[in-house]
């Protein structure tokens, strides 16, 4: 890896820890309070910690800090769970390890993926008969919504309800957009894009295509329209939390791997 390459990676991942966490995850939050270095939300039944950094933090000051905020997200019976958000490039080291002691179990790990919108914009061909279209920003987008949900669910295995998707959409109006490419019969690839308010920063999430419309440059096309929105927007850089299958498509677009993240999570007995 070259020199310039590394500190590329490093400027991005300055830029997303000062932008992307602590408030910046709050956003949306039906409520949040501050406790120490964390910041704890409340998504409906769903707790979420947030930080900037823990340095500092070690041995039993930090295990009385995880065992304060699951005294305080515990102590309110709407909650059903909560995320502790790590980063790989986070210390101390140990935290994961504390974390589990408290009965946080890890999620699958992703790659951080960071970079400028301007290196995802531009053509990219498509299949004959597919096309790309945003479908949030039309006067009835429930029957479109509905269509892209469906796909969702089939992509990922997991239900997707449109009513669900259809509250975001209106509580953060113009905030999020929802792209999908179809063909005549069904809608064969989904994504968001989603800005973050007061930041520089959009995220690319929820991107997925249909296996046997898969390696045909779809979801690559989906990317760059989303990007050639951002850009729109006023937006300077992307950013995606990536499993192993979308992480080559970003990574050959222009966005660099800055770090990992792993969810701890613990769920309510």
């Amino acid at each position: 890896m070259s020199r310039s390459h590394e500190e590329e990676q490093r400027r991005l991942l300055a830029a997303y820890d000062a932008q992307l966490r602590e408030q910046a995850e709050m956003s949306g939050a039906t409520s949040h309070d501050r406790d120490g270095p964390l910041w704890r939300g409340k998504f409906g039944a769903r707790g979420f910690v947030s930080y900037r950094s823990l340095e500092g933090l070690s041995g039993q000051a930090l295990d009385d800090l995880i065992a304060q905020t699951l005294e305080h997200y515990a102590a309110d019976p709407t909650i059903t769970s909560v995320e502790w958000k790590t980063r790989g490039h986070d210390l101390p080291a140990d935290l994961p390890g504390r974390l589990r002691k408290y009965g946080f179990q890890p999620e699958d790990q992703e790659t951080v993926m960071v970079g400028e919108a301007r290196h995802l914009e531009g053509p990219v061909t498509l299949p004959g008969g597919v096309r790309l279209r945003r479908i949030d920003d039309q006067p009835s987008p429930l029957p479109d919504v509905t269509r892209a949900a469906d796909t969702h669910s089939r992509v990922f295995g997991l239900p997707f309800r449109p009513e669900e998707l259809m509250r975001r959409l209106e509580r953060h109006r113009g905030r999020i957009e929802l792209w999908i490419a179809e063909t005549t019969d069904e809608v064969v690839c989904v994504g968001r894009l989603e800005v973050v308010p007061g930041t520089e920063f959009a995220g690319l999430w929820g991107g997925g295509t249909l296996p046997e419309w898969r390696g045909q440059g779809i979801y690559r096309a989906l990317t760059a329209a989303r990007a050639g929105s951002a850009l729109g927007r006023g937006i300077r850089y992307l950013h995606s939390d990536s499993t192993d299958a979308s992480r080559p498509i970003l990574e050959r677009s222009g966005l660099l791997p800055v770090t990992t993240t792993t969810p701890y999570v613990w769920e309510r007995p």
